[in-house]
């Protein structure tokens, strides 16, 4: 008689057939970097470093095992235009010729967006009420050299404009930086699940909503166009966000693609369990345990998750 239960008997013998693994060298950790430290309590991975408290953080998460680190920053200042994305003398710039020299082994990635930067919290120069693609495109490309010239190892362009990954991978190139590649939320969707986040990045909008450039939660076959224009375009990994609402997403760039194809697992997905453990209603490293392993299953190689440093110890 066929009994799958014998192969579930033991901890050993689960282990020994687990058909997915968690490896701690797939998972990026997003670190937020501002003017000053501020801590979140409830939600600690969301917390805010001063750059010399980001060194001491980067420090510490490299001696854990983590590999990999994706800097968001948060300027002193915000303008309409957004012009302190590519300011040399940004927090994001500094962090990183920082982070250069304290952590050599860390991955250094960077996210290319204004949404951080702009006083009206939109990803990109506006026109009227509307943004403008192809000016926002403009500063999008001389943010991504700015962060390699001051030691990025990827960009991360997360603002959903039409053709930036082709201007910024051309800005790269003439700019000598035909090796750094270009990490692009192809399919990032207008999403409830980003609202802790814009909490942390002070970037939510100050009108309207990201509707009109972000993805509509609904199609599948629009994100597969997004992906293969961003490969077309220069791409060299493509990432889906959020993790969780869309596994099948994740599934069907997998399956469609031969590039790397990593998730988002964003901070409301993390805000979530958190709550849920506050509550004492589940177990929040095994929910968080299962909820990667589910993104991972879905097909992809890398994984952006505030869980991260957690896990250099969890796993």
């Amino acid at each position: 008689m066929t009994r799958l239960r014998r192969l579930r008997r033991s901890d050993r013998l689960r282990a020994l057939v687990r058909e997915t693994r968690l490896d701690l060298d797939d998972f990026i950790l997003p670190l937020f970097v501002g003017p000053t430290t501020q801590p979140n309590a409830d939600l600690p991975a969301l917390g805010r470093h001063s750059v010399e408290d980001l060194v001491s953080e980067a420090e510490e998460v490299s001696r854990l095992g983590v590999r990999a680190v994706l800097l968001f920053g948060i300027p002193e200042e915000k303008d309409a235009e957004g012009s302190g994305a590519w300011d040399e003398d940004g927090v994001v710039q500094c962090a990183l010729r920082e982070l250069r020299e304290a952590a050599p082994g860390l991955v250094l990635m960077t996210d290319v967006c204004l949404c951080e930067y702009t006083s009206h919290g939109h990803c990109g120069v506006l026109e009227g009420d509307e943004v403008d693609n192809d000016a926002t495109v403009e500063r999008l490309a001389r943010t991504a050299v700015s962060h390699v010239e001051a030691g990025a190892d990827a960009v991360c362009p997360s603002d959903m404009m039409d053709g930036r990954i082709r201007a910024v991978r051309a800005a790269l190139d003439e700019s000598g930086f035909e090796e750094t590649p270009i990490v692009s939320y192809a399919a990032k969707y207008a999403s409830a699940f980003y609202g802790p986040f814009r909490d942390a990045a002070e970037s939510a909008p100050a009108f309207g909503d990201r509707r009109g450039y972000q993805m509509d939660p609904a199609n599948v076959r629009e994100a597969l166009r997004e992906c293969e224009l961003d490969v077309r375009e220069g791409a060299d990994v493509l990432i889906v966000k959020p993790a969780l609402p869309n596994l099948d997403v994740i599934r069907a760039v997998r399956e469609r693609f031969d590039l790397p194809a990593g998730a988002y697992n964003v901070s409301g997905e993390y805000a979530m369990l958190k709550a849920a453990s506050a509550r004492g209603w589940l177990d929040e490293r095994q929910a968080a345990l299962e909820s990667l392993t589910a993104v991972v299953r879905a097909g992809a190689d890398l994984v952006v998750s505030y869980w991260t440093k957690e896990l250099a110890t969890w796993l």
